[in-house]
């Protein structure tokens, strides 16, 4: 098992990862990719329901845009640990570009169908799983250890910004032109990408022995996880986080439903609000330094706040008292899940990065989804308030209990 346990001795100059010249080039390349995604993952779905007019091809669509994660994602960890990554992240790039350029082609000549929709998803998605454990094994070997909080926080403010822009970008594009055109705007923000990321330098991958296979490297990085109590220690608050504090934002159509009129208004108002959050809690984790005692803490408040804050719901149901809720629960939200994937990020060395991120990307992805599902089939038995109530109060007490463990990020 190795362990970073480097210091800082100095104070650092700047808590902004902009301040490094680099970064900004990676910033601003990671910013037009992440809009790109988020507009293509849009027109995928919109397309595939203007051609179908199916719920239950929508929800095929979406599960093979996600199904490569779960897949994949560990064995893009094993590979990204023997390559260079910001080169598998050009790759990631390119490829996302030439699949938004051939189906804006079929759009064009008037090709497509179902079938392609379904290959393009399928595409994307395992575009995806490898774009992760790549672009996480890169971000260390461009920022010093002390800004990594603040690049971390920095992109999960992007990504929570594209999520509501991106969509909303693809849908006017579409009223304005057609779906073809918005998915040659996606292709566009992806070749932007490339532009600036061919300006971030390469980096040597970690070394190793090359003789190993790709299975045992897979095995030896889940040993290193058994091996390092604090990396599972974070995995448990990324997936306490995600099976409650998440799951409520993926079920936030049915719980504006039952809390308030229902209305498209007060969904929209109440995804709003929780973009919000994020960004604020994004904010908040890029203003910190690289201090793992200091992070950990943070962490361990916010899950402590977003269990605490669900309690209110047996007897708070108007709309001004939800968007308080879900706003602080979305806040707390961004700021455990960017803390973890920062406090790990400054734990492990290149040797295991992308292996460790690649099991940290399932976790973090994953448990939101087995979340609402375990949520919404026991609310079917007790009602969805009385199971999100019941749910937070465990998350509470799990929360309460990993607090115990928190000094022990001090003496790394």
């Amino acid at each position: 098992m190795t362990i970073d346990s480097g210091h800082q001795t100095n104070r650092p100059p700047s808590r902004s990862a902009l301040s490094s010249p680099i970064f900004r080039d990676y910033f601003i390349a990671t910013s037009f990719a992440t809009l790109g995604v988020w507009i293509a993952r849009f027109l995928i779905g919109w397309s595939v329901w203007e051609l179908t007019l199916s719920p239950f091809w929508v929800g095929v669509t979406s599960a093979i845009l996600l199904a490569p994660t779960f897949l994949l994602s560990p064995i893009f960890g094993v590979i990204s640990d023997r390559i260079d990554p910001r080169g598998g992240v050009v790759i990631t790039a390119l490829l996302n570009t030439l699949i938004c350029i051939t189906i804006a082609l079929l759009f064009f000549f008037d090709a497509i169908n179902l079938t392609a929709l379904l290959a393009s998803a399928l595409a994307f998605g395992c575009v995806t799983a490898a774009h992760h454990p790549m672009r996480l094994a890169l971000v260390p070997k461009i920022l010093s250890r002390h800004l990594l909080p603040s690049g971390i926080g920095m992109t999960a403010i992007v990504f929570n910004v594209s999520r509501i822009i991106g969509p909303a970008l693809g849908a006017g594009i579409i009223s304005i032109a057609n779906v073809g055109v918005a998915y040659a705007l996606s292709a566009l923000c992806f070749s932007g990408t490339l532009t600036f990321l061919l300006r971030v330098p390469r980096v040597a991958p970690a070394a190793r022995d090359r003789s190993i296979s790709l299975l045992s490297d897979m095995l030896a990085g889940f040993r290193f996880i058994r091996q390092a109590p604090l990396v599972r220690l974070v995995l448990l608050m990324t997936l306490t986080n995600g099976l409650v504090g998440r799951s409520v934002l993926e079920l936030l159509p049915a719980i504006s439903g039952k809390l308030t009129s229902g209305s498209a208004q007060n969904l929209a108002i109440l995804t709003g609000v929780a973009g919000a959050g994020s960004i604020i809690g994004g904010l908040i984790v890029s203003r910190q330094r690289g201090d793992l005692a200091r992070i950990s803490r943070l962490v361990l408040i916010a899950l402590l706040i977003s269990s605490a804050a669900l309690l209110p719901l047996l007897s708070l149901n108007s709309l001004g008292w939800l968007i308080g809720i879900i706003s602080l629960c979305s806040l707390a939200m961004t700021v455990i899940g960017t803390g973890c994937q920062a406090l790990i990020q400054m734990m492990i060395d290149d040797q295991y990065r992308g292996r460790v991120m690649s099991i940290w990307t399932v976790v973090s992805m994953g448990s939101p989804a087995i979340g609402a599902l375990m949520i919404g089939s026991l609310a079917e038995w007790f009602g969805l308030i009385p199971t999100l109530v019941g749910l937070a109060a465990l998350a509470l007490a799990f929360s309460l209990n990993l607090t115990r463990q928190r000094r022990r990020f001090a003496n790394i």
